[in-house]
Order: C-alpha cells, then structure tokens, then sequence
C-alpha cells in the first residue's frame, strides 16, 4: 500500500446492533476494493475480519478489526467493530479512533438497542456519520419503514441519499438520488431509474435537497427561489453537512450479495470527513497545561494506543491513531504516562489478523507496533522533548463477575500470567483476589464475554480454568454477651499439656472486626501465655463457627483462667482460647451477616414499573427514582447474594437497554430462613472438601 496524505485518509468505524451485517459489509468493501480475492462468509468463518477462534465459533464478532482499504487515490481504514452489548469495550475503542462512523440498521428489524447504544456513544465523540440500511435482500426487509423509524428515533436530519431497486428476494441494486442513476448487479452497473420508482426517488430527492440546502445560506437562496441545484452542489454541500453534523445520509443495500457496496466506497471518500478536516485536538502537557495538537506530519509526534492485543507468537501488539505528527520504523519514542521511553521496530498496518509492514505512518492514519515493552491501552506515545498525553477512552465498569480456578496444576502455574495478559488487551474486564474468599474473581460486561475471557485463555496461552458464581463474603457474629470456659489438658506419659482460659464475649457496632483484651487480675494466667490466647481467638474467628465464615464486631476478653508451673505451654493456651471462642459463640446467639449493595440502575422510563418490581423480588430496598432526560435513575440496596446475576437479569427485563453500577455498603443480618439454608450448605461443603 502507497503512502497517503492526511487529507486523503479516512477513518470509519461501522458500528451497529449485533447481527446486522457489519462484517459482512466490511467484507464486501474489502471485495470491492480488491483487498481480497473472494468474499468471504461470517457463516463460513472465512472473513477477513472475523479471524479470532471465538468468532468464528460464535458466528459474530467479539474483537474490532482494522481493515485498510485503497478506493480512488484515497485510503479508507475501516474498523469492524462489535455490535453485542458484553463486547461494548471494543466498539468503544473503534469509536475512538475514528474520524466517522457508519451506523447499521437492519431493514427488517429496524432501530434496536445496539443501534441507540452506538448512536449515543457516537454522540460522545460528536463523530460525523452515516446510516447504511443492511440486510435490504432478507425476509421482511421494508425500506421505507426503516427509514421512518430511523427518523423518529434520531431526527430528520437522517436523510436517504439512495433508494432500493426492489427488495427481499427482488434486491437488484440502488438509485443514486443525488445523480438520479440506477446502480444494479454486483458489478454496479449503471442505468436509468426504473420508472416504477421514479415517484420515489423524486419524493426523497425533494427532501434531501431541502435537508442540504438548509445548511448553507447560498444553497438554501437558490433553493427558495425555486432554482434546481446542481449536482456538484448538492455534493459539496452534502459533504460541508455530513462533516458538520448536520445531516446523517442514509444508504442500503447487502453485504452478503455485494450489491450497493459502491455506493458505501464513493460515500465514504466523498462525504466522511479525513483527519485534516478535524481541526485542531486538545490534549495536555504532563504538568497539566491545556495544549492543541495540529494534525499535520511536521507537527510533533501524539498518538493514542486504543487497542492493545496479546499475541502468542508475536507477542503485544499496539493498535494506535496518529493525531500528529510522522512514526517512522526503527525509532525511539516516549510513553508520556508511564514516563518511559519504547523502543520501535517495524511499524505496520494491520489487516485482520495479517501484518502489512510500512516504512511510516503520518497524522490521520491508523497502525500496530509490536513488543512495546510498557505501553497499554489509552497511554500516549509522543516525543521526549514534546510529552503530551491524550483524553483516554472512557470504558464502562464491569458488571459481572466468575470465580475462576485452574483445571490442572499446570495451568495452576500459569494462570496469573495468563490472566494478566488477557486483562491488559482488554479494559473492560478486571482481575482480582478476592480478600474475604480468597478466590480469584474475574469480572466483565456480561457472563459471555467472561466466557470469551476464558476461551482466550485457553487457545492463545494453553491455560484451562473453570467458572463458578463466587461465594458471597458472609460473616459471623453474636448479638448477646456471654463468658465460656474451656480448659485444655492432655498427658502422654511425659511432660503434659495444660491451659485454661475464661473468655467474655461481646457484641460491637457494625464495621468493629475482632478486639481482643485482657482483664486477668492476680496473674491466673501469667502475662507470657497472652499472646498464645489471642493467636488462638484469632484463628478461630478467621475459621469462623457456624458455617465457617469469618466472625466479626466481637470484643474477646480473657478474663480468668489457670496454669500449671510445669505443664503450661503457648500451645495450650492457644488451643484453649480457641476453643473457648467456638463455645461462646454458640451460647451467644449467633446470627450470619450479609454484605448489602448500593445499586444505582438506569432504564427508560418505560421498563421502571418491571424493575422495581425485580428488585423487590430480590430482597432490595428501594431508596429513590429520579427522572433524567427520558431515563429513570433508581437508587437501591440489595444483598450481594441477590445480584450477582443481575447483569443479565437486567438486560432481560430492559432488552439491553438498562445499565447499573453496584458499591459495597454494609453488612446486615441475614434473614433466619436464608441463614439456615446458607449455613446447611457451608457445612456441606466443608464435608466435601475434607
């Protein structure tokens, strides 16, 4: 591939609902343009940009792809992203990096809630866009029902710039409305419009040209005067309002059967806007200066890390948008957030999973350097002598969690290193010990992208674990005072073993933990055995007593207790003040505790009703409901038991389109029925493991 100017490059992200086609688009452009030699089938694995094991299984796309592209002196690098909600992570990053972004509507299914998600994430960067109708050939496919509910859901700004030649089984091609020419076949051939849909085109024609004419005062003049526009002007203004938002083209046709996928090609370079049309882009100096960045090559070097893989055989690959500036191959340059320099080999383009060496890249472009030692996600590469750093990508929390273990003992060995790994590639998800537990807790999105997490694990680094919903942290205490003594005395024929202790047992306010002191008068239990006493209440508030969960909130006295001048050892004393925790316990009324979560959940007015009612069946207290701009924002807490599946529940009730965040906030009681059932399992788990 040629070098290309800045102003020559264009950067889309395709972005949509899951299923509606964007891979098989990119597919059809990656065909069209002669980047491929046959058009490849999602269905039959063999895309271009679906390569990775789990999508090719899964049949849909867990990872964005880069795709660059050559189309009429221009390079279009296309980012296939994901469109189901677990995999949000990635199309974020795409988003990120792109200049504009085409949003894919399925022509029978209409505006889902993928299609809002992408669109309102899309607003976040204030990314130019453009609609492509998908899927126009399938059953059920009706165009100007899409259309009608793409403007009722976005505005009217959406304007159709082609129109179908029949549909469903009958898809034949497009009409141009701009040009008012047919465009049929795969090999675009062009015509007149077939008189039965010039009613049609004239209809949308009249509306695009008012939509365009609106956003330029000398267009609009002309318009109003009832002059017809040229259309050399109807493209450049289409052009000057796509790059300014005002006006969202819509186009159609099929990836799969490669028809209109032309007009996709001419769309992007005629109407997307490429780097240089940005202007300048904020970014700020280490010591926290506003600074603007020109997106020229002789500007000095920033570029953005937005995606980072790990490779089994390449090893860490480092996928970055030069904003400014000129990255040269075989060059030194420096992480301005980790303050580090890194060393550059080769730089490339990447396609799909192949590698495409250049000597360079120049602001605008987009490319991947292998083996940076430091560098991850969201940092900024830069110059030593000019540090700036970047906005990083904002990525949403994780909202479910597996506890993982390892199958083997040899995947035992190295599934720290491997999780590791499979966490830094993607931001989304997080690792973590868990403290109460002790279980290896791996969180993400939803329960399947856990599940690709895991499957990653697998075929990239060889390291099988299992997953299971994590053990909630219960914990044990008392609700009333009680003493307990227990003496300890064992003879074996030489010198014995001897210790008694006199405990008392107090309940403490939430959040007190375990306190342990002493008020032993007239040396019953000499000052050197303390420390074995309070090792011994320790541990057996660490191994708990009713169901082997830690006991908390108790203050432990040793009040009396007796000795043997002889017999007396640290060890006796600790067995004693152990036991005489497990006995004191029992007598003083027991009671698990639970943690209790704060849970902020934010749904469309319309599903309010459905999970108010799911989180009182969840044992929840709902504290408050806040409308914000069509949304409710409902305020709670609820046991962690209740919602640990609640991701998936809640994408359930809303049809994805709901989102929550949770907090620990306390401990709380757990209710008697429920303990008892908590407690007869704990035992019986524990009567498995022995």
């Amino acid at each position: 591939m040629k070098d290309y100017a800045t102003a020559d490059i264009r950067n889309v992200a395709l972005v949509a609902h899951g299923g509606t086609g964007k891979t098989s688009l990119t597919e059809a452009m990656a065909f069209r343009a002669g980047l491929v030699s046959r058009l490849g089938r999602v269905d039959d694995g063999s895309t271009l940009s679906d390569f990775d094991p789990d999508e090719i299984k899964r049949k849909i796309s867990v990872n964005l792809s880069l795709v660059p592209l050559e189309w009429k002196s221009a390079k279009i690098n296309l980012v296939d992203t994901p469109g189901y909600a677990d995999f949000v992570g990635e199309e974020k990053s795409g988003l990120r990096a792109a200049d504009s972004a085409i949003v894919l509507v399925d022509a029978s299914a209409g505006v889902q809630v993928g299609t809002e998600n992408a669109w309102r994430f899309a607003d976040e960067r204030a990314l130019p866009r453009m609609i492509f109708i998908s899927r126009i050939d399938r059953e059920n496919a009706e165009f100007d029902r899409a259309v009608e509910g793409i403007v009722a859901q976005f505005g009217r700004r959406c304007a159709p710039i082609q129109i179908p030649i029949g549909s469903q089984d009958h898809f034949q091609g497009v009409v141009d409305l701009i040009a008012l020419k047919a465009h049929t076949g795969e090999k675009d051939e062009e015509g007149p419009v077939p008189p039965d849909l010039e009613q049609q085109a004239s209809a949308y024609r009249e509306r695009l040209v008012e939509a365009i004419a609106e956003n330029d005062d000398e267009l609009l003049s002309k318009f109003l005067e009832g002059g017809d526009l040229s259309e050399d002007e109807l493209r450049t203004g289409l052009r000057a309002a796509v790059v300014s938002g005002t006006v969202v083209p819509i186009l159609v046709g099929s990836g799969t059967k490669n028809i209109g996928v032309t007009g996709v090609l001419d769309a992007i370079i005629g109407y997307a806007p490429s780097p240089a049309d940005a202007g300048p882009l904020k970014a700020k100096t280490p010591s926290g200066a506003d600074e603007e960045l020109q997106t020229s090559p002789t500007a000095p070097l920033a570029a953005l890390v937005f995606k980072t893989t790990a490779d089994p055989y390449v090893g860490r690959l480092s996928y970055l948008r030069l904003y400014s500036g000129t990255l040269k191959s075989d060059t030194q340059i420096w992480n301005a957030n980790k303050n580090q320099a890194e060393r550059v080999g080769q730089v490339f383009h990447q396609h799909g999973k192949a590698q495409d060496p250049v000597t360079q890249l120049v602001a605008g472009d987009i490319g991947v350097i292998p083996k940076l030692a430091e560098t991850t996600t969201s940092d900024t590469l830069c110059t030593r002598e000019h540090p700036v750093i970047l906005d990083p990508t904002k990525f949403p929390a994780p909202a479910f969690s597996a506890a993982i273990s390892p199958k083997t003992k040899a995947d035992a060995d190295k599934v720290g290193t491997s999780l590791h790994r499979i966490a830094e590639e993607d931001p989304t998800l997080a690792v973590g010990r868990h403290t109460d537990t002790g279980e290896l807790i791996l969180s993400g999105l939803g329960e399947s992208h856990v599940e690709v997490a895991i499957e990653k694990m697998h075929h990239k680094f060889g390291v099988g674990v299992d997953m299971r919903t994590p053990r909630v942290p219960y914990k044990e205490t008392i609700t009333v005072s009680t003493d307990s003594e227990y003496r300890h005395k064992k003879q074996t024929g030489g010198a014995g073993q001897f210790g008694q202790v006199t405990l008392k047992l107090e309940p403490q306010p939430r959040g007190s933990g375990l306190e342990f002191s002493d008020k032993v008068v007239g040396g019953a239990v000499p000052r050197e055995f303390f420390p074995a006493v309070e090792k011994g209440v320790r541990e057996a508030a660490s191994e708990g007593v009713i169901a082997h969960f830690p006991l908390v909130d108790v203050k432990v006295t040793l009040i009396d207790g007796k000795y043997h001048p002889v017999d007396s050892k640290a060890i006796a004393f600790e067995i004693a003040g152990m036991q005489a925790v497990k006995q004191g316990v029992q007598q003083a009324k027991p009671i698990l505790l639970e943690p209790i979560m704060q849970i902020e959940v934010r749904v469309p007015e319309s599903f309010t009703g459905d999970v108010i009612s799911d989180l009182n069946s969840k044992r929840a207290k709902v504290h408050g409901m806040t409308p914000e701009d069509g949304t409710t924002v409902i305020t709670a807490e609820a046991p962690q038991a209740e919602i640990q599946r609640y991701a998936t529940d809640l994408r359930s009730i809303t049809q994805g389109r709901g989102t929550f965040t949770t907090e620990f906030d306390h401990y709380e009681e757990v209710p008697a029925h429920i303990a008892q059932k908590v407690i007869d399992g704990a035992k019986k788990e524990a009567e498995a493991r022995s």
